[in-house]
């Protein structure tokens, strides 16, 4: 029988070599290796001992946090890590509505003090006129009687506007004025001084107009006067002159007897 060659003799040994590097070092279970209740319970601790570092760091990580919300972690890491829910459809109509009724609430306040505003303002007036026409009218222990007055004043404007019908415009404009005037100062002096002091009230909120009004009554008075002061000196001489005229009748009737 021939003997083997080196290369046969070399197949068994590579094959050892190999079946020893593939076999595991630990052993593999298909199933869960039995576990012994007993030996569980012996390694297992007191409820009274002291636990250490390391089995209170494996407590906290295993324990669930607390149901009533006292936690470690901050407020601030909590509201970020708890996803944030936008406003829901009902939210947005309630407030859609609410900012309604607010502009509708601030609409009818501001029209009812436009309302307010609007007749107090005619109420105002109103009193004001009212107050005004009183003051016009005559005390009662003056006796002036307004109806009967007032025709006079309008029949002294119309002849005067009557006797200044062939002139120029301006003097038929200022004739009727002063006759009604004139008339007036005779027949309702008192409520033609409430007038005048009404008149002159409202002038002197206006300057320009005050100081034309001036100007021409003292015009006036200066005119009334001076004419008032021709006159009387005409009347003097006129009685001089009628004087003079009796004496000299007188003596030439005494030198006739």
């Amino acid at each position: 029988m021939a003997a083997p060659s080196l290369r046969q003799r070399l197949v068994p040994l590579v094959g050892l070599i190999a079946g020893m590097a593939l076999v595991p070092r630990r052993t593999a279970y298909a199933e869960e290796p039995p576990t012994d209740s007993l030996a569980a319970l012996r390694r297992r601790r007191p409820i009274y001992d002291t636990p250490s570092s390391a089995n209170i760091r494996e407590i906290a990580a295993t324990t669930p946090a607390p149901a009533s919300g006292l936690t470690t972690t901050p407020q601030k890491e909590a509201a970020a890590a708890s996803p944030r829910r936008g406003p829901s459809p009902t939210d947005r109509l309630a407030a859609q509505i609410a900012r309604s009724r607010l502009y509708l609430h601030r609409y009818a306040a501001s029209a009812e003090q436009s309302v307010n505003t609007g007749l107090t303002r005619v109420l105002s007036a109103e009193d004001s006129l009212a107050t005004t026409i009183r003051s016009l009218a005559p005390p009662k222990e003056s006796n002036e009687k307004l109806l009967p007055g007032g025709i006079y004043v309008l029949v002294a404007a119309m002849a005067g506007s009557i006797v200044s019908r062939n002139r120029n415009i301006a003097f038929r404009f200022i004739t009727p004025i002063l006759t009604g005037v004139v008339t007036a100062n005779y027949v309702i002096p008192r409520t033609s001084e409430n007038v005048g002091n009404l008149i002159w009230k409202y002038e002197s909120r206006f300057p320009v107009v005050r100081d034309q009004h001036l100007r021409i009554r003292d015009g006036i008075t200066h005119f009334w006067e001076t004419g008032k002061a021709h006159s009387q000196m005409g009347l003097s001489m006129a009685e001089d002159k009628v004087e003079g005229v009796v004496e000299s009748v007188q003596a030439w009737v005494k030198q006739g007897r």
